[in-house]
């Protein structure tokens, strides 16, 4: 692999670096499936055991922003160049300006802020790349860090939708969550002063 100069690159900041999902990374993505309590509220079931077979497809469907589903996905590295990390827009409506982020940090790198970094960036690249106007989010009632992740970035919750999932034996609230363009502008405004 060449020397690369990410002095003026785009998607990064002093902490962590996005990059398309890469061949290799389906080993990484195997081993974090494990994490059960992540995976559960990041699709709110209880999945069937991980196979290597299931993480080479999913990176092979999402290798080099490929998707066919509508999602941008990108794998988190820290500046050591280590996986922290997943996330990806998704929902994405044109016509009304509207848009989603799913997001997973590893278990060893849950707590330091890579996640609400990544989450900055994809919020900046949707609402002044893109011109997507409201970004809409949801999380299980027990996901006590990733309300909080939503709520510093500057969502305001908007709602719950009441025993909305059933999971391991018991029915669990959606919290909504919400974010427009000139509040997250508003909120920000000295890192957008030239936007």
């Amino acid at each position: 692999m060449r020397n690369i100069d990410y002095t003026n690159y785009y998607w990064q900041d002093d902490e962590i670096r996005l990059r398309s999902i890469e061949a290799e990374d389906w080993e990484s993505i195997y081993l974090t499936a494990f994490d059960t309590p992540a995976r559960r509220f990041l699709e709110c079931t209880i999945e069937l055991p991980p196979t290597i077979s299931d993480a080479k497809k999913f990176v092979e469907e999402n290798v080099e922003f490929s998707s066919t589903n509508g999602r941008i996905m990108f794998t988190i590295e820290n500046m050591n160049g280590e996986t922290v990390g997943g996330i990806n827009l998704n929902s994405i409506d044109e016509r009304n300006g509207t848009f989603s982020i799913g997001i997973v940090i590893d278990h060893p790198y849950r707590g330091k802020g890579y996640g609400t970094r990544a989450v900055h960036m994809l919020l900046k690249y949707a609402f002044f790349e893109r011109r997507l106007n409201k970004f809409n989010d949801y999380v299980l009632d027990a996901n006590k860090a990733s309300a909080a992740m939503l709520r510093k970035v500057g969502c305001v919750q908007e709602g719950v939708r009441r025993q909305i999932f059933y999971i391991n034996g018991k029915y669990h609230d959606s919290m909504l969550f919400g974010l427009t363009k000139n509040e997250y502008r508003d909120l920000h405004h000295k890192d957008h002063q030239n936007i």
